[in-house]
């Protein structure tokens, strides 16, 4: 009996496939990729454009402005669904498809699920060089998509109908799995999109993918308890992970009953709330609680998080002379980091486990008054630095703490590059039931706005999806504004105008004394630098101009005025801030390592060269 075919092209086989595939944890069944991005050129509209009209009843199409945008749009959609769901983009060949890159980078570096369809150039040749087709002196299959590899957890390129028969398989496993997940890059030809072939029937059955718990190894259990039954001074760090399992109740459990301090990461944010051993964010965007405790903790458990150098202050945070790690993470490679006893295993599973192993051990009540009492200084100088000066504009702190004043149950704030992120992590109070979604493992400019639309998408009417950024941001990337308002994607964007990057302002001023090119201003008298007049942008007339509304405050009061008229409205709205242009927040004091003028012949910057690389000899390797 012959198998029974059915024939399509591939671009349409590939449409009616993603539509029949699921995703399954805890019992919850969920459409893996519920809607794809498109940009359209000559390179995908006649073969993925037809494909999505002709087969993709349910896959509905959204059109970004920008090929960049779109990619941050599904990991913000993929955040929200704890990365058990995500979008498609599908962009032209050449620079449509390239425009993709930035985003392919960040969501791999966030561990965050994105399926990125580029085109790319004829396979049979036939036509010679084609139009925005890139040619390699010595290697004549190379085209501009190979440089989604490196950036790609999977990789790729469709040269033949029938190769995705295998392809879509492989891709859909790396998309869901969390051990591996992050960009996964099927590069499609833009003839071969057009091809037929007789596909197996069999080939579009619905599918649903297990997105399984790995519990963790008893003999990983074992090796790790004692270090956590001895532990005088642990510690706790919260990442992504805790997250992505959806195991904050069993940290509030673990935390509670064992007497362990908790610290977040920026992915972490939100992991624990309202609690008395929640401390803060860690680390160079950290509080300063969190750091000392960091400084002294005898050992430390790393729940989900990567260990970037912003966590670990560039590996100089950690002091105990005798510390040890523990590190629990789906993902071998990072849960055995900075040499620890690794948990290779969900992070939910893992701490009901531990928990489970260390029933008994009762919380030093000299360490939880400890806790308390750094926690509640900490809260205290960080209210009298943001408190509001007579006569200064408004800062950084005093707008973030008025909008976190402002935000409910189910509400998301949405960060990324710039002082946002760092001051949100440091300062934000995340009520019980609200999310925080803060992109720093890429710090990528340019992600905050698509992001919350992508949030929005997923989360739907209701609570308020606030997005957060600065000028410098939201000049580089205003126009999904348009989208928001084209698809009825209702978000709150404030934005911090202080005249430029300022944070990297500051970063240079504090390390060498000067700052260059990071203002928004004129070119100066003797046509150097950027450095004579202030250059000023009307924001909220940009943010009408797209179908928003826009206004400009200069006051909390208005600004509370303002988050409330954006509540209630029914379109996005931009609010813009005048803010100080050097007050940063109080520092939690962890260092960040850089690279600093060695040499030069100003006084000045030797100073800060030698105060800094004295600061290095802090580092430490951690076997």
């Amino acid at each position: 009996m012959s198998e029974q075919t059915v024939r399509l092209t591939t671009a349409q086989a590939l449409v009616r496939w993603l539509q029949a595939q699921h995703s399954e944890r805890d019992g919850v069944v969920r459409r893996a990729v519920p809607a794809i991005f498109g940009i359209f050129g000559h390179g995908n509209v006649l073969g993925l454009g037809q494909a999505i009209q002709q087969e993709g009843a349910e896959l509905p199409l959204y059109q970004p402005k920008h090929e960049q945008a779109m990619v941050h749009t599904a990991m913000g959609y993929a955040k929200a669904a704890r990365r058990l769901q995500t979008l498609a983009c599908t962009a032209s060949i050449g620079p449509g498809s390239t425009n993709m890159l930035t985003g392919a980078g960040t969501a791999t570096t966030n561990r965050l699920p994105v399926l990125l369809l580029p085109s790319d150039t004829f396979a049979n040749r036939r036509q010679g060089p084609v139009l925005q087709q890139l040619e390699h002196p010595l290697e004549a299959d190379t085209t501009v998509n190979d440089a989604f590899r490196p950036l790609s957890r999977f990789f790729d390129r469709i040269a033949r109908p029938e190769q995705l028969l295998t392809a879509l398989p492989q891709a859909m496993r790396v998309l869901l799995d969390p051990a591996d997940t992050g960009a996964v890059t099927i590069s499609l030809h833009q003839d071969v999109q057009g091809e037929a072939y007789d596909y197996p029937a069999a080939f579009f059955a619905p599918r649903t993918w297990p997105v399984t718990r790995r519990p963790p190894a008893a003999s990983e259990l074992a090796a790790t308890i004692t270090l956590l039954r001895d532990a005088r001074r642990p510690l706790l760090i919260a990442g992504g992970g805790v997250r992505y399992s959806e195991a904050e109740a069993a940290l509030r459990l673990f935390a509670t009953e064992l007497g362990i301090p908790v610290a977040e990461t920026s992915a972490g944010k939100g992991a624990l709330t309202e609690s008395r051993w929640s401390v803060g964010g860690l680390g160079n965007n950290g509080t300063r609680v969190a750091n000392e405790l960091a400084r002294d903790a005898d050992v430390v458990l790393c729940v989900g998080t990567r260990l970037g150098d912003f966590t670990t202050g560039s590996l100089s945070l950690f002091q105990h002379p005798d510390v040890r790690f523990i590190g629990i993470n789906v993902n071998a490679g990072d849960a055995y980091k900075l040499g620890a006893a690794a948990i290779v295993a969900d992070a939910r599973e893992a701490l009901v486990g531990l928990r489970a192993a260390l029933a008994g051990r009762t919380p030093a009540g000299a360490y939880a008054e400890e806790v308390e009492g750094a926690v509640a200084r900490w809260q205290a100088d960080l209210a009298d630095d943001i408190a509001p000066r007579a006569g200064e504009p408004l800062g950084q702190g005093e707008v973030l703490r008025t909008i976190n004043d402002s935000v409910g149950e189910g509400d998301w704030v949405v960060a990324a590059a710039g002082w946002q992120p760092g001051d949100i992590l440091k300062l934000w109070e995340t009520p019980t039931g609200s999310f925080t979604h803060i992109e720093f493992a890429f710090s990528c400019m340019g992600h905050e706005i698509p992001a919350g639309l992508g949030v929005r998408m997923h989360e739907g009417d209701g609570a308020e999806v606030l997005v957060v950024v600065g000028d410098g941001t939201f000049l580089m990337s205003p126009t999904e504004l348009v989208t928001a308002t084209q698809e009825d994607l209702k978000i709150t964007v404030v934005v911090l105008d202080n005249g430029g990057y300022q944070s990297i302002n500051g970063l240079a001023v504090g390390n060498t004394g000067s700052g260059a090119g990071n203002e928004f201003r004129a070119r100066g008298a003797d046509g150097r630098l950027p450095d004579g007049e202030p250059v000023r942008v009307d924001l909220a007339a940009m943010a009408r101009s797209m179908g928003c509304a826009g206004v400009a405050v200069s006051s909390t009061e208005k600004l509370r005025a303002a988050l409330g008229a954006a509540r209630a409205g029914d379109r996005s709205t931009v609010i813009v801030v005048p803010t100080a242009a050097d007050r940063p927040l109080l520092s939690g004091g962890a260092f960040w390592d850089l690279g600093v003028p060695e040499v030069s012949t100003d006084a000045h910057t030797q100073a800060l060269t030698a105060d800094f690389l004295d600061c290095r000899r802090a580092q430490r390797t951690y076997l």
